[in-house]
């Protein structure tokens, strides 16, 4: 038998002598709950979103992209290139050339950015999935066509019914004295309309990388990027490691994370700015769990007299009334847990919080997912900090009061 949990257990859900005691520990384990079931919700919302955010980026990101590391542009003629393309890891292989644009249609102008794919660009990622209007069609016949994202349609106030092209125009390279002569410019007709996410829908214009050289007036091998699709059993990490060691170091290869590394590591720096200041209201909290022991060791100092008469040490007895606050602590924890998970289940399968403000959303309810690291790290946080609030009252007060 564990003596000290055994007596801790009993001191927890004894009636003490004061009524007082008795609140401040119900207040110490309602106020660790609190704080851990705030912590399950708020992490488990911020996984939402980042699984969200990473599942749209999946239909516009490949799972690897190669840019040249000095320069905006490069020939993909070379060896290494043959050599990537033959690799087992991958699946398909396209050339993307992207360059800010003026797009201007029917007297409305925007700036964005023209990105060239080639003809199995389709294969590489889920854009035509999200085609909202029109079609994805990259040629018609002989025809280049373009699919605009969502933004970049609305602030040209275009409509695929009007049958007007998209004029588009790029600063031509060199030095340029003349106004007429330093802008280079093509027209093309829109085929669809897609929405992915705003930032990149108020952005791009897609367009078959024939018409995006001839418009930069680059040769049929230039382009600014490497797209590549991995076969579904290849493993990422390993197909960079073997791209980067085939193309050697004058290449970039980056992955889904790397491609929107900024995006990413704000996301997770909020989500820990987030937890750390909800560790720090536990604890505040946990000091409730200060004052209940502290009163607890008072209460029970004739109880502590006859153990020590029984021949218990000193040792014996921090244990014990160390046992009480970790039981407090583990108490907290394991309801907060409950409740956040209960809280958490709520909103997925009934969506009650949802969405404010104007607009099309995505989704209309606040995303979660539950991940069962973060249960077990908000455990573990906990546990520590209870351990370290209730050491100070053992050592401290039991030293002071009983010893003496």
């Amino acid at each position: 038998m564990n003596v000290p949990l055994f007596i801790a257990r009993r001191y927890l859900f004894a009636k003490k002598s004061h009524n007082i005691i008795n609140i401040i520990s119900i207040i110490s384990v309602v106020g660790v709950a609190t704080g851990v079931m705030a912590l399950v919700v708020v992490l488990s919302v911020f996984n939402g979103f980042d699984s969200l955010i990473a599942s749209l980026y999946s239909h516009i990101d490949a799972d690897l992209r190669i840019e040249p590391k000095k320069g905006k542009t490069f020939r993909i003629d070379s060896l290494p290139f043959e050599k990537v393309r033959q690799m087992d890891h991958v699946a398909v292989f396209a050339e993307v050339l992207e360059e800010n644009a003026l797009f201007r249609y029917r007297g409305k102008q925007h700036i964005g950015v023209v990105k060239g794919v080639s003809r199995n660009y389709t294969e590489l990622t889920g854009l035509k999935s999200k085609i909202i209007d029109g079609e994805f069609k990259l040629w018609q016949g002989s025809q280049p066509m373009a699919i605009m994202g969502e933004g970049v349609a609305y602030y040209l106030n275009a409509n695929l019914a009007h049958f007007d092209p998209v004029f588009i125009y790029i600063p031509r390279r060199g030095k340029s004295y003349s106004p007429s002569t330093a802008f280079i410019n093509k027209a093309i007709m829109p085929s669809g309309v897609f929405a992915i996410e705003q930032e990149f829908d108020t952005r791009y214009v897609i367009t078959p990388v024939e018409f995006a050289r001839k418009l930069l007036l680059y040769d049929s091998l230039t382009v600014s990027a490497i797209e590549i699709k991995l076969n579904p059993n290849a493993n990422p990490v390993k197909a960079k490691a073997d791209v980067e060691k085939v193309l050697g170091n004058r290449y970039r290869v980056l992955d889904r994370y790397q491609q929107n590394e900024s995006l990413y590591r704000t996301m997770k720096s909020e989500k820990f700015t987030i937890a750390l200041i909800l560790i720090l209201i536990l604890i505040i909290a946990s000091f409730n769990i200060v004052g209940s022991l502290s009163m607890l060791i008072i209460d029970k100092r004739t109880d502590v007299e006859t153990l020590k008469s029984f021949g218990a040490s000193n040792a014996l007895i921090q244990k014990i009334f160390l046992a009480e606050g970790m039981l407090i602590s583990i108490g907290g924890s394991l309801i907060g847990i409950i409740l956040g998970l209960l809280t958490c289940w709520l909103q997925i399968t009934f969506k009650l919080i949802k969405l404010e403000g104007r607009g099309n959303f995505i989704i209309d309810a606040y995303p979660v997912e539950v991940q069962a690291g973060d249960m077990a790290l908000i455990f573990l946080v906990v546990i520590a900090i209870g351990y370290l609030a209730a050491r100070f009252p053992v050592r401290v007060i039991t030293r002071k009061l009983i010893q003496g």
